[in-house]
């Protein structure tokens, strides 16, 4: 092998794609012969409808990152893709955000009702669950109970949940850049957080890289945010998947509506710088460098995408 084959380019796209068919194959065989039907096709509705699968992939590099393989962590990749797809499909009902359409379809309550997309929603929910407590063969069960933990709080009361709360409560309302960045944290970063803490808490990584971890999940979700907002208002419905503009409808506070196009980009772009300089140690050297390039050029895709 010459030197120039050692130090070729990370493919990011092609990294990207392999990683997401993986994951789609197993998102596809996760759900098995619930009954009734009904419930069955409304949750493979809204779990098998595309996506980027950008989270339980941020668990499966996280976990490489911390030498484990990712096939350990793939039952709590599909876990973390379980719990926020419950997150959209509930995010999207009448008395939550009201939309009608996510990723490029009718959201989940046009189509099966609202009463079964909230119980498809639960179900998704407790199925994550039992994807990490049973079927993650060869992980050691003190290392999955971490796991369950921070699943638990990533989607109860202090991520998911009470970010849902206090967004609603804000609608219509002048919102400060603290509040608004605790809306975030919890709403969208509380699931970065726990994607990427628990594909490392899956390959046993020691607690120096779990605070790396943790300042990087800090910088992307709110990075995350940031983009989509600004998205929310320069993107289409058709290139977005999901109805454009509804933050400025639903009268909520943005960061570009806080801090103008131009400063939020600038926002984004410094999140992502830190981001990635938490990670510089464990990227140093040739083996940890292959190591960590798939969560640095995440951070950067969250910053450069479209939708």
């Amino acid at each position: 092998m010459t030197a120039a084959a050692t130090t070729a380019p990370f493919d990011f796209a092609a990294y990207l794609e392999a990683s997401r068919l993986r994951v789609e194959e197993a998102l596809d065989g996760s759900l098995g012969p619930e009954r009734p039907e009904a419930l069955r096709e409304a949750m493979r509705y809204s779990l098998l409808a595309g996506g980027k699968r950008l989270r339980p992939i941020l668990c499966l590099a996280a976990c490489e990152l911390a030498g484990g393989q990712a096939k350990q962590a793939m039952p709590t990749a599909v876990a973390l893709e379980m719990i926020h797809t419950m997150s959209l499909i509930h995010d999207d009902l009448p008395a939550m955000d009201n939309d009608d359409l996510r990723r490029g379809m009718p959201t989940n309550h046009k189509v099966y009702g609202e009463a079964n997309a909230i119980l498809a929603g639960d179900a998704l929910l407790t199925r994550a669950f039992e994807m990490v407590a049973l079927r993650s063969d060869g992980v050691p069960a003190e290392r999955l109970l971490k796991v369950v933990g921070e699943l638990s709080l990533a989607a109860g009361a202090p991520g998911l949940v009470g970010g849902q709360v206090v967004d609603l409560e804000c609608e219509g309302k002048d919102v400060d850049l603290d509040t608004l960045e605790y809306i975030h944290l919890h709403k969208t970063g509380a699931l970065l957080r726990a994607c990427v803490l628990s594909g490392a808490l899956i390959a046993g990584a020691p607690e120096a890289l779990l605070e790396a971890l943790r300042t990087y999940a800090r910088g992307i979700g709110l990075a995350f945010q940031i983009i989509d907002d600004i998205l929310d208002v320069t993107a289409s419905s058709e290139v977005l998947g999901k109805t454009a503009g509804k933050d400025l409808t639903a009268d909520k506070t943005t960061y570009p509506k806080l801090l103008g196009l131009a400063e939020s980009r600038q926002r984004a772009d410094a999140l992502v710088a830190e981001a990635k300089a938490a990670l510089a140690p464990w990227a140093e050297g040739e083996t940890a460098a292959a190591k960590a390039a798939p969560l640095l050029a995440l951070a950067d895709y969250i910053t450069s995408r479209d939708r």
